[in-house]
C-alpha cells in the first residue's frame, strides 16, 4: 500500500491485485460492516475475540504459505508491532470514543 502512487500506477497496482491506501480501507471497511451485522447477534466481546482469532489464523496462513517466513518469532513480533501501532492510533481517535463503530 502506497500513497505517493500516481493514477497509472494505482490502476496498475488494483490490476495485479494490490491495494493502494483507498482500496486498503474500502476493504478494511467490508470487515467492519461484517463486525456491525454480526454484532446485532454476537456480543461484541465475542466477536471481537473471534475476529482477532480470524486475523491471527489468516496471518498465520499468509506467513506460512505466501511469505514461506523461516523465523517465526520474527513474523509474529512484525505482527505484533503492526496492530499494536494500529490499536494505539484507533483507541486515540476521538470519533470512535464511546461509539460502535
Amino acid at each position: 500500500m502506497s500513497e505517493s502512487m500516481n493514477r497509472k500506477q494505482r490502476r496498475l497496482a488494483r490490476k495485479e491485485g494490490r491495494l493502494d491506501t483507498a482500496g486498503f480501507l474500502k476493504v478494511a471497511d467490508k470487515f467492519i460492516e461484517l463486525a456491525n451485522r454480526e454484532n446485532q447477534n454476537v456480543q461484541a466481546t465475542d466477536l471481537h475475540q473471534a475476529f482477532l482469532y480470524a486475523s491471527a489464523r489468516y496471518s498465520a496462513f499468509v506467513g506460512n504459505t505466501i511469505l514461506e517466513v523461516e523465523n517465526h518469532e520474527v513474523f509474529v513480533q512484525d505482527m505484533v508491532k503492526q496492530y499494536t501501532e494500529m490499536l494505539r492510533q484507533h483507541l486515540a481517535d476521538p470519533n470512535l470514543a464511546g461509539e460502535g463503530e
